[in-house]
């Protein structure tokens, strides 16, 4: 008789336990012996809490809320309707599949619907989700959407430009390529002039077509 099928375990929510300092400064060892170098030699002793500290700051956006990062926001802008846009946020990134760095700059724009939120915040949520293992199309997405979501405006739109070196230093080894990612919502994907608009002001009119996420 062939066995009943089972539904698959439910995935939980909640993130994994996260390891000791002590685990993690023990699993640098580890690669660094797994390397062919020796982790007791005087210039590697101290190497393994260097890189616990260096990924505490390049993983620091595990430990923020985008939705509280925007929460503060301000009604009192005497009708400006016009696009908000913030150009070249250099970012520092890892990608999920290498944990190798992707560095670029992110363009970020919204028309506002009687609120807007303070210019530093649009540069800080480009970090808090920066500061993930990542890949460059999802990070557009959760940028975009998370300025949708909370401020409501009348369109969002999002353009990353990422040099990835899993690409440039193995791999194909192909340094000076990039890759452009997009997200457009509501009149940025409606509006062919106002996508046009935000475009040539982030200086890619007449560019090849973005990555559509």
């Amino acid at each position: 008789m062939a066995p009943e099928p089972h539904d698959p375990p439910a995935q939980s929510s909640e993130p994994p336990a996260r390891p000791s300092r002590n685990d993690a400064e023990n699993a640098v060892r580890t690669l660094i012996r797994w390397a062919g170098d020796d982790p007791a030699r005087e210039g590697l002793l101290d190497t393994p809490a260097r890189v616990v500290r260096a990924y505490e700051e390049f993983f620091a956006g595990y430990l923020e809320d985008p939705v509280q990062l925007l929460s503060r926001t301000f009604g009192e802008v005497d009708g400006y309707d016009e696009m908000v846009v913030m150009t070249d946020i250099r970012f520092e990134s890892h990608c999920e599949h290498h944990m190798v760095p992707i560095i670029g700059k992110a363009h970020v724009a919204y028309l506002p619907d009687r609120r807007v939120v303070g210019i530093s915040k649009l540069a800080r949520l480009v970090d808090l989700y920066a500061k993930r293992l990542q890949i460059q199309e999802r990070m557009t997405v959760q940028i975009a959407d998370t300025l949708n979501d909370v401020l409501q405006p009348k369109g969002v739109a999002v353009v990353i430009e990422g040099s990835h070196q899993c690409m440039t230093t193995r791999g194909v080894h192909k340094p000076g390529a990039a890759m452009v990612t997009s997200r457009m919502l509501g009149a940025f994907r409606s509006d062919a002039s106002t996508r046009r608009e935000f475009l040539a002001m982030i200086g890619r009119t007449g560019a090849g077509p973005l990555s559509n996420t």
